[in-house]
């Protein structure tokens, strides 16, 4: 049984409790917060743009620290799981590898390059692993999408766009602040950077145009480029300021044999899009029979198993995570510059 800290209680901290609850393998032994009453179990303050709000939960037999140098020198836990704000994500990794505790820490691996190189180095110092969260590849049209490309079932890959678009997340004082959460490019668009970066490898180039809040870019298209030519990979992701669709992301993706086509969010409240279709090469539309997957349950399990073996998943991995933060930066350049940026 890997036995887990949490390290902060907002909405991917209460996301990964109530994960952690239904997998075999891990439990939550502590958790560190140091807003009092979240501390003490009542989670009702915490809000997020999916998911269920938040609750009174009971902690019993569950540690609470307010420092999280204590959680640290608590000698039962195996893990931390980092869900503090990404400003805090390199610092709090490294202190947790350096205490000899294996790291899943929510996306983005942190803000800036060089920390993210920093994560990944302490982790092999320590001997330790280091998982990042980008949870895209666990939900079941992207399970697809990746096995469909990695597998070859559609012949060779020959492209694709990917968007995501949210309206402004009011409840998130720090959103667009580039010193603590990073903006839409960072806290969003990562999450395409990163599946990205998974299907198709690293881009040589990117050019960006977009519009700026302050220091951040806040609504942006992107076209990514490869040393091979025909590869035709290009994204949309931002904010908006109506609140009548809090949440959409889709893609199609452009293969030999195949087009890929999903697209799902709400509109007014009600659910909107397109299941996940394959068009064919014999002119058909076939919508393939997905498993009903919680995907932060899934890539929890998958975290388990990592430990288990004794090897990062592909999918968890602290180097993929590194590159699209990477590639979330040169974006920003190139709408800075207004041109293309080598990456």
């Amino acid at each position: 049984m890997i036995k887990v800290g949490i390290a902060g209680i907002g909405f991917m901290g209460m996301t990964h409790y109530l994960a952690y609850e239904k997998i075999r393998g891990a439990s939550v032994r502590a958790i560190c917060e140091k807003d009092r009453k979240r501390l003490a179990g009542d989670w009702r303050s915490i809000k997020g743009n999916f998911g269920p709000p938040g609750r009174k939960m009971d902690l019993t037999g569950i540690d609470a620290y307010a420092e999280l140098d204590e959680m640290l020198a608590n000698p039962k836990l195996d893990m931390i799981d980092v869900c503090l704000p990404p400003s805090l994500h390199a610092d709090v990794t490294v202190a947790a590898l350096k205490a000899g505790k294996h790291v899943f820490c929510e996306k983005p691996i942190a803000l800036e390059a060089a920390d993210g190189r920093r994560m990944v180095a302490a982790a092999e110092r320590a001997g330790k692993m280091l998982m990042v969260g980008h949870v895209l590849p666990f939900f079941p049209e992207y399970t697809f999408a990746h096995k469909a490309v990695s597998g070859g079932k559609f012949g060779r890959l020959l492209g694709g766009h990917f968007k995501r678009m949210i309206s402004d997340p009011l409840w998130l004082p720090d959103f667009y602040n580039p010193k603590t959460t990073g903006g839409p490019m960072l806290d969003l668009h990562v999450h395409d950077a990163h599946f990205i970066r998974l299907l198709f490898g690293m881009p040589n180039a990117v050019q960006s145009v977009g519009s700026m809040r302050g220091k951040v870019v806040e609504r942006f298209n992107s076209q990514f480029r490869f040393d091979d030519s025909d590869l035709l990979v290009t994204a949309s992701s931002g904010v908006i300021d109506q609140q009548g669709r809090p949440f959409m992301h889709a893609y199609e993706i452009y293969l030999e044999k195949a087009t890929l086509l999903f697209e799902a969010g709400t509109v007014g409240g009600e659910p909107a899009g397109t299941p996940l279709t394959v068009l064919n090469n014999k002119g058909k539309a076939v919508r393939p029979k997905l498993p009903a997957v919680d995907p932060f349950v899934a890539e929890l399990t998958e975290v388990v198993r990592s430990i288990a073996k004794g090897t990062v998943s592909p999918l968890l991995g602290g180097d993929l995570a590194r590159d699209a933060l990477t590639l979330c930066h040169k974006q920003t350049q190139s709408v800075v510059r207004g041109r293309a940026v080598k990456v």
